[in-house]
């Protein structure tokens, strides 16, 4: 008996306008959002909390948040409450519901239609690309990347960076942008802490006093969580 062997096709873009180009081409969608919303679902979602994404901090997000009995996260990146800051989330409780409002990671995720999407980032990138490899096989990998203030994207390292730790896990026929990812993620991977602090977004954030944000979502490998989007919010498929 001869058993046909699974063709995988792996495929990467930007953003937004990136699932819309690969939506007709896609079983699965992986969201990489490295600073900071992918690491901070990963983190929560390790404790045995539920993130539900959700696109701005505004108004609506309270009433969404009470509708959905949740806990609404800060609005702005917090160390000393739920926020974007996967610090924040250490030690949060488990069964907890955490309403997680994002312009890029949040976004993308609501914006992937009726196709599977997972949260990917450092922590968990065999983890997703295992789950991904043994369920799917058109898999897109969508760098976040972050927003200038006129909402056009601005180029991410650290996403690019990521999205190649995931893809150097998978198998198959690479499209050239998956494979300019992966050749990004094999000349940082051996200085990775250091590369993601000098990016912008790392100062950035270091500036800011986050330098522990930037560590966390520096870790490679250290998480088997696979963050799942259904009904619109994320759970471990994996349960542990």
């Amino acid at each position: 008996m001869f058993f046909q062997q699974k063709k995988y096709e792996i495929k990467t873009e930007w953003g937004l306008s990136g699932i819309k180009a690969l939506s007709s081409v896609t079983d699965l969608f992986i969201i990489v959002d490295v600073l900071s919303f992918s690491t901070s679902v990963d983190i929560a979602l390790s404790r045995g909390a539920k993130v539900i994404p959700y696109r701005c901090k505004d108004n609506s997000a309270i009433e969404f948040a009470e509708k959905n009995n949740a806990i609404l996260a800060a609005g702005k990146r917090d160390k000393s409450a739920y926020s974007l800051s996967p610090s924040s989330l250490k030690n949060i409780p488990a069964n907890t519901k955490l309403v997680l409002p994002s312009p890029n990671g949040a976004t993308l995720s609501l914006s992937c239609g009726d196709i599977p999407v997972i949260a990917g980032c450092l922590r968990n990138a065999k983890a997703a690309a295992d789950f991904a490899m043994k369920n799917f096989q058109r898999i897109s990998v969508i760098p976040a990347g972050e927003k200038w203030e006129d909402g056009s994207i601005r180029f991410a390292i650290e996403d690019l960076i990521g999205a190649g730790a995931i893809i150097s896990y998978l198998q198959g026929n690479f499209s050239p942008e998956s494979k300019i990812a992966l050749s990004v993620y094999e000349s940082a991977k051996n200085n990775l802490v250091d590369e993601i602090k000098n990016c912008i977004s790392g100062r950035e954030l270091i500036e800011k006093g986050f330098t522990e944000d930037v560590e966390l979502a520096c870790e490679i490998n250290v998480s088997n969580c696979v963050p799942l989007l259904k009904d619109n919010s994320y759970s471990n498929i994996l349960g542990k």
